[in-house]
């Protein structure tokens, strides 16, 4: 596995809430860290239908672009009664003409799922897939999980995406409510970039 020995690296994403999060996680390194917005880079299209292809799509992208090694986030919630939906399609079902509307986006997760008759509860998983790419090609990809079920009413200022919907296997509280540094320390993402660091940076 190889290591990283920059000091500075991409997060290849306009998603302001991962961006908080990854710049969080990364402090501990002495890394400096921009985003894909920083370099002027669009969004490439993501064409796979798993989080890894969608994910080294994101990160070879940016790689390549700027010269820098980059890190890219594809993550989602898996819904069981929907058969996984919406998975990898996560973002699309937010998006609207005016941007992306998650609250629209949790409501239309609760309606299949009560037009389902799913029973409860309501299993669900946010999942993660960290990709981390050089700009000769290489990569190394980490994946991290976390179960727990679709509740409803919507819970939580906190957070962002399906957050006020997912309550944590365990937990009393949704994402959407929990303090950010609690959610951090359980989240999909903070299980991947465990095995990121343990991976490239230790």
């Amino acid at each position: 596995m190889r290591k990283f020995d920059s000091k500075q690296l991409v997060i290849a994403s306009h998603n302001a809430g991962k961006l908080r999060e990854m710049a969080a996680l990364l402090a501990p390194f002495g890394v400096t860290v921009t985003s894909a917005s920083d370099h002027g880079l669009e969004e490439p299209e993501e064409t796979e239908d798993t989080f890894i292809g969608n994910a080294r799509i994101k990160a070879h992208f940016a790689a390549k672009a700027t010269g820098l090694p980059a890190l890219s986030d594809d993550s989602g919630i898996t819904v069981e009664g929907l058969g996984g939906a919406p998975g990898v399609y996560t973002a699309d079902w937010a998006e609207t003409p005016k941007g992306r509307d998650f609250p629209m986006a949790m409501e239309r997760v609760w309606t299949e799922l009560e037009a389902c008759d799913a029973p409860f509860p309501r299993s669900a998983a946010f999942n993660a897939t960290l990709c981390l790419a050089w700009p000769d090609g290489h990569d190394e990809v980490f994946e991290g999980r976390v179960e727990g079920e679709v509740v409803w009413p919507m819970r939580g200022e906190n957070g962002f995406g399906f957050d006020p919907v997912f309550l944590p296997v365990g937990e009393t509280v949704t994402f959407g409510e929990m303090d950010p540094a609690k959610k951090h320390a359980m989240s999909h993402r903070s299980d991947a970039f465990v095995k990121l660091v343990r991976g490239c940076f230790e």
